[in-house]
């Protein structure tokens, strides 16, 4: 940055796997600079969903520097940083849409105010909400304290404890603060050439903090301007709800701690933090333990209990003997017909939303079925009852359907498994526009959430519901669930204003970039965004699918582990075949992979393999089209029994 500036503004927009985001931010900066000398630069952390192949295509004037690793967030800005040619330097997030004034009414208060040295806007969310971030105080020990104890939440508007996000301070008051959000901050290039760059010390996280606070320790204002809004998509870089956040945001927080503070002040500040990271880090881990595992939970306790009724009615109205059935038959019996019951609905989908009933009374019965045979070569004294085991397929299939049905309707509102909330969706725009975008809808399988068209002038025809000017008039009338606002038809700052005056409803909202196949959304500011798309969805993208494989995994490993007694006595290679079952079983390694001898970038990822795909070609001088085309396919089109029949077949061999 030891350059005389020759534009106005430079835009800087660091990116990482989030492509269809990355799309509707440079839209929307690019209509901000139109009436703005500034250029645009984005730097990519080695993404592999294409982001950088998008913008190359797309945004030909956009500068795009492409990482071969993941540098890190202030790495990745200093990059741009010390090539920009602005007067003026911004950091934006990629998710994040701003209005078509937001970059000139910034630049002219910047002008006008040359003591300011940064400057931050309003932000809201996906569904209208104002964010608390866009305005932070220093997190001082006190302050730390205060949030830490909640004490901020509890009196957010008391100028003592809701330091953190100034609650005191009103959304829509122009005010001097202490720190930026990294979201979006303007600075003076002047500024920067006087108190350094970003601190590549920080991976992610307080690099912000640390920027705002140097930039008031050399005398210029921080200050918040909210005469302009931008939608902040949060959640979409980075999983706030995971442990790893919590311990980089936090050990953050120490390296600005140990910088900015000495003496007691500083020890006392990284004494807090520290046990902030730990009680947060329980919290996280207590939070996506529960949420993960309640349903499982559920049934085992369900079933449990489902068969010891059976086992307490048989005695007393079947066999007439209370005490008929040994203590046995309840210790381990029932605990292992719960778990043949639980992995056989696992694998069947029955714990895949949407949740399906039939998916649930398949794996049932498959698990009865082997329970069955199993119990057949059991000793004549550990067979009991038959009888039992088929009443507990019965109640075992009811309980489990009805969990399902109740946390259905919790979410959705109906009791019909396997159907969603009858989602009322509406879209905004000119004619051409919409019918793109409900095209886009059909392509995507959500036809069925379709209710009509809004226009914008005075169109009238059989699909349009009224006059966008009248949207939440409209909304209550036809019970509108969502609406979706063609972009290229109206401008960001008419999206956001009706996204605010509507954000106390129950009503979501969705954007539709010019001319783009995503539809983009998010309805809070922890949830990660929506998006509906035309494009090819991989099998190996859902998650439900990739634990379905890391069943097969550990199912495979376990039945070859007696297999390899046969290896041991007639064959050779059995350390390197118990070496690959371990590495199996405890995840370091899965049996079937991409081929990595060429490139996979775009593709989900997946752990190396014991066999690469390809394996199952005869011709073993592929070409790297082929290889290429084979991992695409085994990635579109993965099924379970994909994994057997490759395995099945090196066996055999």
């Amino acid at each position: 940055m030891h350059q005389i500036p020759d534009v106005k503004l430079s835009v800087i927009i660091v990116n990482y796997n989030v492509k269809y985001f990355l799309e509707q931010c440079l839209i929307s900066a690019q209509k901000a600079l139109l009436n703005l000398e500034g250029e645009i630069w984005v730097v990519d952390n080695d993404s592999v969903d294409g982001s950088v192949e998008m913008v190359r295509e797309k945004f030909p004037s956009v500068h795009c520097i492409a990482n071969k690793t993941n540098t890190g967030f202030s790495v990745a800005n200093n990059q741009a940083i010390k090539q920009a040619r602005g007067e003026y330097v911004l950091l934006l997030n990629p998710d994040t849409v701003v209005q078509e004034d937001t970059f000139a009414k910034c630049v002219q208060y910047m002008d006008a105010h040359t003591d300011v040295g940064g400057l931050g806007v309003k932000m809201i969310d996906g569904k209208g909400n104002f964010l608390p971030e866009s305005k932070r105080g220093l997190p001082t020990p006190e302050v730390a304290l205060y949030k830490m104890i909640g004490l901020n939440k509890l009196f957010p508007k008391s100028q003592r404890f809701g330091k953190y996000h100034l609650g005191f301070i009103h959304e829509n008051e122009t005010a001097e603060v202490d720190v930026l959000a990294g979201a979006f901050m303007l600075m003076r290039s002047s500024v920067l050439e006087k108190v350094g760059l970003l601190d590549e010390t920080f991976f992610m996280y307080g690099e912000d903090i640390d920027l705002s606070y140097r930039i008031t320790k050399a005398g210029y204002k921080n200050v918040y301007f909210p005469e302009t809004s931008i939608i902040h998509y949060k959640g979409e870089s980075t999983k706030r709800m995971s442990v790893n956040y919590v311990f980089i945001f936090y050990r953050a927080m120490v390296i600005f701690a140990k910088k900015h503070y000495t003496g007691g002040t500083a020890k006392l500040f990284t004494n807090l933090i520290n046990i902030s990271i730990y009680f947060r880090a329980l919290l996280a881990i207590i939070q996506r333990f529960i949420l993960k595992t309640w349903l499982y939970v559920m049934d085992t306790v369900l079933i449990l209990i489902g068969l010891h009724l059976i086992k307490d009615y048989w005695e007393e109205h079947i066999k007439n003997f209370e005490g008929y059935f040994s203590p046995v038959y309840a210790n381990t019996h029932f605990p292992a017909y719960t778990m043949v019951w639980l992995l056989m609905v696992f694998w069947s989908g029955g714990y895949q939303k949407p949740y399906s009933a039939l998916k649930v009374i398949r794996g049932v019965i498959v698990g009865t079925v082997l329970i069955s045979a199993i119990f057949a070569f059991l000793p004549n004294e550990l067979q009991y009852s038959r009888g039992i085991i088929l009443a507990g397929t019965a109640l075992t299939s009811l309980s489990m359907i009805l969990l399902r049905v109740i946390s259905h309707y919790k979410q959705f509102g109906n009791l019909r498994l396997g159907e969603a909330s009858n989602v009322k969706t509406v879209i905004v725009g000119h004619k051409k526009e919409r019918e793109r975008v409900l095209r886009l809808i059909q392509k995507s399988n959500k036809a069925d959430k379709f209710l009509g068209f809004i226009t914008i002038d005075d169109e009238e025809d059989d699909d349009i519901l009224g006059n966008v000017g009248r949207l939440d008039e409209l909304c209550n009338l036809y019970k509108i669930d969502e609406v979706i606002f063609c972009s290229k038809d109206l401008s960001s700052s008419y999206t956001m204003d009706w996204m605010v005056k509507m954000s106390t409803s129950s009503v979501s909202f969705k954007i539709v970039p010019d001319d783009s196949g995503f539809i983009i959304g998010s309805n809070a500011k922890d949830i990660n965004g929506e998006l509906y798309t035309e494009e090819v969805r991989l099998a190996l993208m859902d998650k439900n699918t990739l634990q379905k494989k890391r069943l097969i995994d550990i199912i495979i490993g376990l039945c070859l582990i007696p297999v390899g007694l046969f290896i041991g006595w007639f064959g050779k290679g059995v350390v390197s075949y118990y070496k690959n079952i371990f590495e199996v079983i405890i995840g370091v390694k899965t049996w079937v992979s991409y081929d990595y001898t060429v490139d996979v970038k775009g593709l989900p990822y997946l752990r190396n393999g014991v066999y690469p795909v390809s394996i199952e070609s005869k011709n073993q001088d592929l070409s790297d089209s082929i290889k290429k085309r084979l991992n695409y396919f085994y990635a579109k089109n993965y099924t379970v029994g994909s994994d057997f029949g490759i395995v099945l077949k090196r066996l055999l061999k």
